[in-house]
């Protein structure tokens, strides 16, 4: 019992000794922190220097490449715009061509129904006045029976001319 009692004494001076050294040095260290200097290797320091060096130039180029990122957005956002304003102009232009085509061909089936319902002998001077090629489009519009009638009132080189310009518009077109 004795030595029990021994050893607990013992481990309270030792706990106690030991605890009291702790505070003594945390104490102290915040006070020989200020005081002491910090004693490095050689080269420790210009190395330090490089890093922080090296660092700012990352942070400059890290800056260049976020403005660039943020100009080539802007420049796509731009490029986006004007493409469905393209986009929109080349729909307007379409629905443009297509009215206009559409009137030239309601202008066209109207004079071909105006020449078919003219006199042949009175028609033949018009489609002799004609160049050849406007003529051949006109006469191959109108119906078959009218079109010979105008054809037999033209001039027999005039008529050559026609027959050969209708009969060779399709030659060129693909047979499949």
């Amino acid at each position: 019992m004795l030595i029990a009692a021994l050893f607990a004494a013992s481990g309270l001076v030792r706990f106690g000794s030991g605890f009291a050294l702790a505070l003594d040095s945390a104490e102290a260290t915040p006070a020989a922190a200020e005081t002491a200097e910090c004693v490095t290797e050689p080269g420790v320091m210009q190395l330090y220097s490089e890093v922080q060096t090296r660092e700012r130039k990352l942070a400059e180029r890290e800056k260049v490449l976020s403005d660039r990122s943020q100009a080539i957005t802007l420049a796509e956002k731009r490029i986006e715009a004007r493409l469905a304003s393209l986009v929109e102009a080349e729909q307007n232009l379409a629905q443009t061509v297509t009215i206009a085509d559409k009137a030239a061909d309601e202008d066209v089936t109207r004079l071909v129904t105006v020449y078919e319902n003219m006199k042949p002998k009175d028609a033949a001077p018009l489609f002799s006045a004609m160049s050849p090629d406007f003529a051949a489009g006109f006469l191959s519009r109108m119906r078959p029976e009218t079109s010979a009638a105008v054809m037999a009132a033209l001039d027999p080189k005039v008529a050559y001319t026609i027959s050969v310009i209708m009969a060779g518009r399709n030659a060129g077109a693909p047979q499949n």
